[in-house]
């Protein structure tokens, strides 16, 4: 039976009001599904999972995402385009005027955890308007225990209305559409939007605050251990294949996007997955394909036929960035405790959309501070709002949109971690080869699973390698079950001379854009990017 509750979050100062006339407590995934397709919500696909539309956002809003300027965080958030500033008054105001809106509407609650490790776990509350929402949290966080459940006292709250329009002429937000966070009363409030990302990225956001002042370097990535008990971890922002490598079948998978790293080794924040489905291959990645196959599963803007409600993962009516949520079980690799040890091996993904980086290219540790605080790689079609093609860009520590401090802190831990381990690092590029975007060809993800087994497996640690001219990294003349000639991007273009001309152009963006964490970085790391174009 549903429960009527009045959440609240435990730094919530007690005269502030709750939302909500009635919550619906931690309700069942059948439960849940029900009352979304009661409801309108969404339709039942043929083989189970449930189908829904987020409307005019299919990706994340990151122009509408805000952080309150408060006193107790002031000093610890990187402000700037990517951590924007709201003033207290206008959240309050915004606030106030959200828990009279909600005040005639019945929400949903999920009580959820995030982090696997005990040490450092929090306890988090996800209020939502519909029940899809509540299906994907339930997904997506870690689940709480019957025990756990009946002395459930939340660390922070989430809430998602997203029917209800932010004013930006009184409430200091962009357009109606606003993601707002409240370190201070850990407290998260999303309006105007339907996209379910945004309720996983603002968690995300809360855990890189609070991590690093417990020894924990918060990462944007995914993990796997093999059966010898060796982990690894894939650094790379969303579509550069961190959820299709790690979902290895002949690895476990710890998790697939947000993850620590600890004293004690590896935890996952989640309990689910939150992957892209466009053009899935039951080949390639069958883990992943047979999840939306499943009850359970929820479809984010996957096209179907109406009537026979057959998928059509190729389909891009809707958006290319459609997605799939669910919970981590589903992946019948999965390790449920979703903690290992500490890692032998870090990869870091790039999706190339010039076409000049190598496939894949062994990094020193120096290099691997320099990559890390570039965090190049393309923005794919539909990820965010407005973006229809690849461009690239720089994402500082491959998740500034979610990185509330400063690169540098994150970039130091980081190489902290690396010295104490002896790990090895290798940059993978899974983007294009043979020319540009529109030119060239995506990476065969065959090819760069085998590179990356071959890696893993210690098969590339005695073969040749060659330095690259231009950008200075060492990379292996051969790879079993990968042509040599792939290896080497140049030898892949029509035209080597325009192979040349675009390698000098990335190498002076990379340049260009470490100039702004050139103060305060040890000139070892300054030193580490390419050789040109500085």
């Amino acid at each position: 039976m549903a429960t009527t509750v009045t959440p609240r979050s435990q730094a919530t100062p007690a005269s502030a009001p709750a939302f909500g006339r009635g919550i619906r407590v931690n309700l069942s995934t059948a439960e849940l599904v029900e009352a979304a397709i009661r409801a309108g919500e969404g339709v039942l696909a043929a083989d189970g999972p449930l189908v829904v539309r987020t409307g005019k956002h299919t990706g994340r809003s990151p122009q509408d995402k805000f952080i309150v300027d408060e006193p107790t965080s002031h000093d610890k958030i990187w402000w700037g385009p990517v951590n924007r500033p709201i003033a207290e008054a206008d959240y309050d105001r915004l606030r106030a005027r959200l828990v009279d809106y909600c005040a005639e509407r019945d929400l949903y609650a999920q009580d959820c955890l995030i982090g696997a490790d005990p040490i450092h776990q929090r306890r988090l509350r996800v209020l939502t308007e519909t029940a899809w929402a509540s299906v994907f949290a339930r997904n997506l966080f870690r689940r709480p225990t019957d025990d756990q459940l009946d002395a459930f006292e939340p660390n922070f709250t989430i809430v998602c209305v997203p029917s209800f329009q932010a004013d930006p002429a009184t409430e200091g937000t962009r357009t109606g559409t606003a993601i707002l966070l409240h370190l201070q009363r850990m407290e998260i409030i999303i309006v105007g939007t339907e996209y379910a990302g945004e309720i996983k990225k603002s968690a995300f956001t809360v855990m890189n605050y609070l991590m690093p002042d417990e020894g924990v370097l918060p990462m944007h990535s995914s993990v796997n251990v093999g059966p010898a008990g060796d982990s690894v971890v894939f650094f790379g922002l969303s579509g550069t294949g961190k959820t299709t490598l790690s979902a290895d079948p002949e690895r476990s998978l710890i998790g697939d996007d947000e993850h620590g790293w600890g004293d004690q080794g590896l935890f996952n924040f989640e309990g689910g997955c939150y992957a892209k489905t466009i053009r899935l291959s039951p080949m390639y990645e069958p883990d992943i394909f047979q999840t939306t196959r499943r009850f359970g599963t929820v479809l984010e803007n996957v096209d179907l036929d109406p009537r026979t409600r057959e998928l059509d993962l190729d389909s891009e009516r809707f958006t290319e960035n459609t997605r799939g949520a669910y919970p981590l079980h589903f992946i019948g690799n999965a390790d449920p405790t979703g903690m290992t040890v500490q890692p032998r091996t870090v990869v870091l993904l790039t999706a190339d959309a010039f076409g000049v980086l190598p496939p894949i290219a062994r990094l020193t540790h120096d290099q691997a501070a320099y990559h890390f605080i570039s965090g190049y790689t393309a923005k794919l079609a539909g990820t965010e709002v407005g973006v229809k093609e690849p461009s690239a860009t720089f994402s500082t520590c491959f998740g500034a949109p979610f990185m509330p401090r400063h690169p540098g802190e994150y970039a130091a831990m980081l190489t902290q971690r690396l010295a104490a381990q002896d790990a090895t690092v290798w940059l993978v590029n899974t983007g294009w080869t043979g020319g540009p975007y529109g030119i060239g060809e995506r990476m065969n993800i065959a090819h760069t699973r085998a590179m990356v087994r071959a890696a893993l497996a210690g098969r590339l640690a005695d073969v040749p390698m060659r330095r690259d001219p231009v950008f200075d990294i060492d990379v292996p003349t051969s790879c079993p079950d990968v042509p040599s000639s792939f290896l080497d991007p140049r030898s892949t273009w029509p035209d080597p001379t325009a192979y040349d001309a675009a390698a000098a152009r990335l190498a002076t963006m990379f340049a260009d854009n470490f100039a702004d964490f050139a103060d305060g970085v040890d000139e070892a790391i300054r030193a580490a990017g390419p050789k040109s174009g500085g």
